[in-house]
């Protein structure tokens, strides 16, 4: 078969349906190609082949092609040259145009193209989906539905680690396009024959385990003289009824070596292990061909590559909470009990004096402590009562090491100790939260985005931020994980950051932990990037601010403890689990790691992922209220910006809080700094109706209340601001102003003097309230009566208003008139302005002095009224104005 400018379109060799349906749909955009397999394919698609779909394709064979003409090789589902079997050769050609599609990661070893196309997708042929929707190519139901089978195959119809949301999408366009799912459901559905039956029992059988690192791993051997190609199927199914983490499945079938592997957890990345071995693949997916090597070869070979590339997952300086807090041993059991109580733990070290670097003595906990009180020995050292027998481990133990000590001694602390100097400890509640992520793990389906923190409390989300953060913002993440690593310290972006971009909203503020001095990485850092600094000394804190004046706030990790309820905190220098539990509610608690080896990932200790899920705003404590109310203010925005929910319990502490009259305790400034936040949402009218559900308006003054003419006014705020704003007028305002003029609208000059006196309202601010508010409800009640008005005379009644007040005026009138004539000088009549001045005045021969005042006036006033178009009209207007004044 000769033919001039040849394409030939391939896939690797056991080809899957992911790359019979990537070859249909590169078909599509290569209309003129040949489709070659190029070698054997996998027997459930080999089946469905033959059986059905050969029409739609333009097969060749290789031993019928004459490959003199070849111009473009168009390689989809893989980049290898190892697994495009005697194609390989043609990749020396130095004239062949090679186009690459493909899902899979980059290897060291990948081919070269001239066009090259990857996206980290599920399947590859989401890819071309893509690229046939936005070429608007016309596709049949069949060839949907062949499409469309490679991505159920491919993502584990939808469940697999991989799949992203453009596989959804494709899918979705797919269906559109006629795919029938009872074929997609029919062929991924398959029954086990006796012959593969035989051969997974040999695989269960010959399970070898492996603990390494800390990580169970599962290699299988078998020896088959038959080649089954649904050997993958059979993997797979053992992973399912195994329920494996990750397993190695070696086999010799004929006169070839197989390896397939299979990961369910992020620390085992399966494409990078089998690569040295010549295959390839995903994180969760991969494999290889092999000849020349036996199985006990290849074993070894195997064990090696897990053992360099396997990390632990549970290590004691990975698992502990740092600095440790620790209590002297001639401090009294009154003062441990206190000291319990402030950091809200359960057990104490003890070392020789006060400095955590002071030499270890042993630990005492809470109920020891309690029952010391009770016995009325308060006064009593804590070393008389204290547990020394203590046993500890070094920051590398691993996780059966730390299983090993905390439960057989019976510790609810264990100590983390490096050349005899406390770095951390670790609490039984640390290790009860490993070994349940640890089974969890194990879930037939592996965890989303956005699955139960429970199964995942850390996992890697690099790629997701990727996807979502611009290059700029990567950049500017990694190079602070580098300079945290250069001097020694963590760094974390946490809080709200992190919690948009879980939620899609865009948010580029942000905000960096530091796991040591904030201040001294600020500064290393900003010098390396040349930016501009502002340290806050007292507070561990610091801004960093870019030539373009972007900002990265800085802090040392910290926690919090109050000495009375609605007390400003007091703040110590901590740890990222100590810092975040110090936070308002869970969803502002997830962290992510930005050191370079840890880079991307999540940390979530309070099932930050659960309640962004459910969509519900819970605080981390029982007595968050208590210590700060103005936690409920931000609550009811959170819950209103996001759409979410005040949880039960949540609910619950509000009304208590409300009920025990700690809001009586804040100063008016906290409370109006939350509430002008509030004020500041995108809808206010909800907040505030959420406010009264708890009584808190009287929080604000007892004046204040919620009354449908109020709830009217906030709506008719928010239109008028809508219809503002799509001016696109070059002005600020100050949004929260327009909707604090309606919430007190009903209140007289007294009541209003007070209200802000309490909130502490800035002098600048208090006229717009107080005389200014006053002037604005008479003139709207003077225009209500004297409508219609000439231009100049509405201009000068609205002239001196701020624009707070006059935006108000709008909303607050329900005169149609008002507000016609209101947005006539917002658009038009503010915008007018005389070209005569007092130059031309003088130029005139007219002498300085209030009659220029008086003479421009009526210029505007005449330009106002459309009495003057031109400047030459003014200057007519003047001498005429000049000519009657002297007669």
């Amino acid at each position: 078969m000769a033919k001039k400018d040849l394409t030939v379109i391939t896939t690797h060799i056991n080809a899957d349906f992911d790359a019979l349906a990537s070859m249909l749909a590169a078909q599509k955009l290569y209309p003129d190609a040949l489709v070659v397999f190029p070698g054997s394919q996998e027997k459930n698609l080999r089946n469905f082949f033959i059986k059905s779909m050969v029409y739609l394709f333009n097969m060749a064979e290789i031993k019928d092609i004459d490959f003199s003409n070849l111009k473009r090789l168009v390689l989809v589902d893989t980049r290898q040259a190892g697994r495009i079997g005697k194609l390989a050769e043609l990749l020396e050609r130095p004239d062949l145009e090679i186009h690459i599609y493909d899902h899979h990661p980059p290897m060291a070893n990948d081919i070269s193209g001239h066009l090259e196309v990857h996206e980290p997708t599920g399947a590859t042929v989401t890819i071309l989906t893509e690229m046939i929707k936005k070429r608007g190519i016309e596709i049949s139901p069949d060839e949907a539905t062949i499409m469309c089978l490679g991505i159920y195959e491919d993502t584990g119809s939808f469940t697999f680690p991989s799949t992203t949301e453009k596989d959804f999408d494709a899918a979705a366009f797919l269906l559109s396009k006629g795919a029938n799912l009872n074929v997609v459901s029919n062929l991924i559905s398959r029954e086990i024959s006796p012959e593969q039956v035989g051969l997974l029992n040999d695989m269960i059988q010959a399970a070898t385990r492996y603990i390494i690192n800390g990580v169970e791993i599962v290699i299988t051997t078998v020896t088959t003289d038959n080649y089954f190609s649904d050997f993958a199927f059979l993997v797979h199914k053992m992973v399912k009824m195994e329920n494996l983490d990750a397993i190695f499945a070696i086999a010799r079938m004929a006169d070839k070596m197989y390896v397939v592997a299979r990961s369910r957890i992020p620390e085992v990345d399966v494409g990078a292990i089998v690569t040295p071995l010549g295959g390839g693949g995903h994180t969760f997916a991969a494999a290889a061909t092999i000849k020349g090597k036996t199985l006990v070869q290849i074993e070894h070979e195997l064990t090696e590559i897990l053992y360099k590339n396997i990390r632990s997952r549970s290590r004691a300086k990975d698992l502990m909470s740092s600095p440790a807090i620790t209590i002297g041993a001639d401090v009294s059991c009154k003062e441990a009990a206190a000291l319990l109580t402030r950091y809200n733990i359960n057990a104490l070290l003890v070392t020789e004096g006060k400095d955590i670097e002071q030499k270890l003595r042993g630990s005492i906990t809470r109920q020891i402590i309690e029952k010391a009180l009770y016995h009325l020995l308060g006064h009593i050292p804590v070393k008389e009562y204290m547990n020394t027998e203590l046993a500890y481990v070094k920051p590398d133990a691993e996780l059966p090491e730390i299983q090993e000590k905390i439960i057989e001694n019976k510790q609810r602390v264990l100590p983390v100790i490096d050349n005899g100097v406390i770095k951390g400890v670790i609490t039984r509640t640390d290790l009860l939260n490993v070994l349940v992520r640890q089974s969890q793990h194990k879930s037939h389906n592996f965890p989303d985005l956005l699955k139960e923190p429970g199964h995942a409390r850390t996992r890697n989300i690099n790629k997701f931020m990727k996807e979502r953060l611009s290059r700029r913002i990567i950049d500017i993440l990694e190079s602070i994980g580098r300079m945290a690593e250069e001097i020694g310290f963590g760094a974390y972006v946490v809080g709200g950051f992190v919690r948009d971009l879980f939620l899609y909203r865009p948010n580029e503020d942000m905000d960096i932990v530091i796991e040591g001095d904030g201040i001294i990485f600020a500064k290393k850092y900003a010098k390396t990037v040349q930016a501009r600094i502002h340290a806050y000394e007292k507070f561990g804190t610091a801004v960093i601010i870019f030539a373009d004046d972007f900002k990265i706030d800085v802090a040392s990790a910290r926690m919090e403890y109050y000495k009375f309820p609605a007390a400003l905190p007091t703040v110590e220098m901590s740890s990222i689990k100590l810092d975040l539990f110090r936070r308002d509610f869970t969803v502002n608690t997830l962290a992510i790691q930005l050191n370079p080896d840890k880079f991307g990932t999540l940390i979530d200790f309070f099932s930050a992922q659960k309640d962004l899920k459910e969509k519900t705003i819970r605080v981390l404590h029982n007595l968050s209220f208590v210590e700060d109310p103005t936690r409920v203010f931000r609550a009811i925005r959170f819950e209103q910006r996001f759409g979410f929910t005040i949880g039960k319990l949540t609910s619950g502490l509000i009304e208590n809080a409300v009920k025990m009259g700690f809001f009586r305790r804040l100063s008016g400034r906290r409370v109006f700094a939350e509430l002008r936040q509030l004020l500041e949402e995108e809808n206010p009218t909800a907040a505030i109706i959420r406010l009264h559900a708890y009584d808190l308006l009287p929080v604000i003054h007892p004046s204040i209340t919620l009354t449908k003419e109020l709830v009217d006014l906030f709506n008719a705020i928010k239109k008028v601001l809508s219809w503002h704003d799509l001016l696109f007028l070059d002005e600020s305002y100050m949004k929260w102003a327009v909707y604090f003029l309606a919430l007190i609208r009903h209140c007289d000059m007294e009541t209003t003097r007070e209200i802000c006196s309490r909130i502490e309202l800035a002098p600048r601010h208090r006229d717009i309230f107080i005389k200014d508010r006053f002037e604005a409800d008479r003139c709207l009640y003077w225009m209500e009566r004297n409508l219609p008005l000439a231009n100049s005379t509405l201009y000068h009644q609205l002239s001196h208003f701020k624009i707070e007040l006059t935006l108000y005026m709008m909303a607050a009138t329900k005169n149609e008139n008002v507000k016609k004539s209101i947005s006539n000088y917002f658009t038009r009549l503010r915008q007018i302005h005389t070209s005569v001045t007092g130059k031309d005045l003088l130029k005139m021969g007219l002498e300085p002095g209030p009659l220029f005042k008086k003479i421009l006036q009526n210029v505007l006033d005449a330009k106002l009224n459309g009495q003057l178009k031109t400047r030459n009209d003014e200057l007519g207007f003047v001498k005429e104005l000049c000519s009657t004044t002297s007669t």
